[in-house]
C-alpha cells in the first residue's frame, strides 16, 4: 500500500464546487489504481464565507494548510464581492504564505482533438500559461 495523503479542498465560488467535486472523483479512481489513500479536509473559503463573516481567510488557515500534502482549489470570485478582495485575501495570501508563487498551467495539444491551432501539431507548440 502506498502513502497516505492529507488534501485540503477549497471549492470556492461559482463553478468551483462542481470542479472540485469532479476532481475528487478522479482522485478516487487514481488512488484505487495507484494504491494510495488520502483524506480530505474541506474549507469554506470564498465569497459566501466573506459575505457571512467579513473575513476572506481566517488567521489559522495558513498554519492548517501548511500541514497538508496538497490543496485542491476550485475557483475564487463572487458577484457580490468587490473584485480583488477574494483574490488578495485568499489566493495571494495562500500563494505567498506557502511560498507557492508560480501559477503554472501547462498546455498540450493532442492528436485527433479539434483545436483552433489545427494547422500546428504537438511538436510545433511549446506553450505554458
Amino acid at each position: 500500500m502506498g502513502k497516505n495523503y492529507k488534501i485540503a479542498v477549497i471549492p470556492g465560488d461559482g463553478i468551483g464546487p462542481e470542479v472540485a467535486r469532479e476532481a475528487l472523483k478522479i482522485l478516487q479512481v487514481v488512488a484505487e489504481k495507484e494504491e494510495f489513500k488520502y483524506e480530505t479536509i474541506e474549507y469554506d473559503f470564498g465569497g459566501e464565507r466573506y459575505l457571512r463573516t467579513g473575513e476572506a481567510l481566517p488567521g489559522s488557515a495558513l498554519e492548517e494548510l501548511k500541514e497538508v500534502d496538497a490543496i485542491y482549489l476550485g475557483a475564487i470570485g463572487h458577484p457580490d464581492v468587490k473584485t480583488g478582495i477574494l483574490e488578495q485575501g485568499i489566493l495571494l495570501k495562500i500563494r505567498f504564505g506557502l511560498d507557492q508563487y508560480i501559477n503554472l498551467r501547462p498546455v498540450k495539444l493532442y492528436p485527433g482533438v479539434w483545436t483552433p491551432l489545427k494547422d500546428k501539431g504537438p511538436k510545433e507548440i511549446d506553450f505554458v500559461v
